[in-house]
């Protein structure tokens, strides 16, 4: 986890980790007051997408917003693309960091508006993205957060049913462009714990939905937010290990070790031949 920041800062505090750059409007004592949104993007040697994010994200019809992009410390172009976008973007930084649920955890604590939202360096919002959640926050004041309808290259994700989340987590349309959250109810959740590498945002809902009791809803199937890249973080991960990381979050959770059992026993059976495959090219 994080070190346990003030939320709201405005800057990254200095540590001993070495910044390679800081910028943004913030930086040059431009501040926006209780913006609605704040977005979050998490970028590491991104450059072939980066751009088309950022654009995505300053380019929305809704322009109550705050943009924050954390860098893990990139080797290739994504700096010069955020240089390049540096005036629309309110702060960023890149310094090395654990990951890209640590980038996040980094940018929640100088976010400052009412919800956040989390974008990845290789998606995109549709133009209309914040206008949408904006439509739901104010007919829903006591939503505590808002799934988003996200487009894959199969289909479209939609929906929230919570009650799935305790042997599945096709329980809702996305974490990256999909998810908006109450900032003071993030701050009650706390940060992603980022012990775990792959799916850290599976036990950030188990503890926000099942732990916390929020209310949550969704947009419409046709309200689609955003459009979930294909090849991003999660495709490069091993079924097997997500696997194993999806029975652990669950068991840290102290979900019943029965249940645990029947969902290893299920999921390993139905995906057999994608896990001796990914255990013999281990």
């Amino acid at each position: 986890m994080v070190k346990k920041y003030q939320w709201q800062l405005t800057r990254i505090p200095k540590s001993k980790t070495k910044k390679f750059g800081e910028g943004g409007k913030r930086t040059k004592g431009i501040l926006k007051k209780k913006p609605l949104f704040s977005v979050i993007t998490a970028v590491y040697n991104g450059e072939k997408f980066l751009e088309k994010t950022i654009t995505s994200v300053i380019n929305q019809k809704c322009k109550d917003f705050e943009y924050i992009v954390i860098d893990g410390g990139s080797t290739d172009k994504s700096l010069e693309i955020i240089k390049k976008y540096e005036k629309k973007i309110d702060y960023w930084v890149s310094e090395k960091d654990k990951g890209i649920y640590d980038a996040f955890n980094k940018g929640m604590i100088v976010s400052k508006g009412e919800f956040i939202g989390f974008i990845n360096s290789d998606d995109i919002y549709k133009k209309k993205a914040l206008s949408i959640i904006s439509s739901y926050i104010r007919k829903n004041k006591v939503t505590d957060f808002i799934f988003g309808s996200v487009k894959k290259h199969w289909g479209i994700l939609h929906g929230y049913d919570p009650h799935k989340i305790k042997y599945s987590w096709g329980f809702y349309s996305s974490h990256s462009t999909g998810f908006f959250i109450k900032r003071k109810v993030a701050e009650k959740v706390g940060f992603y714990n980022i012990k775990y590498k792959y799916h850290a945002d599976y036990d950030y809902f188990y503890r926000l939905i099942v732990k916390n009791k929020m209310r949550g809803i969704s947009t419409k199937k046709n309200e689609i937010v955003g459009i979930f890249r294909r090849g991003g973080f999660s495709s490069k991960i091993s079924f097997w290990k997500k696997l194993k990381e999806d029975i652990r979050i669950r068991y840290d959770n102290d979900q019943n070790i029965f249940l645990l059992i029947l969902i290893f026993i299920n999921k390993f059976l139905r995906n057999i031949d994608q896990i001796l495959k990914d255990i013999k090219n281990k």
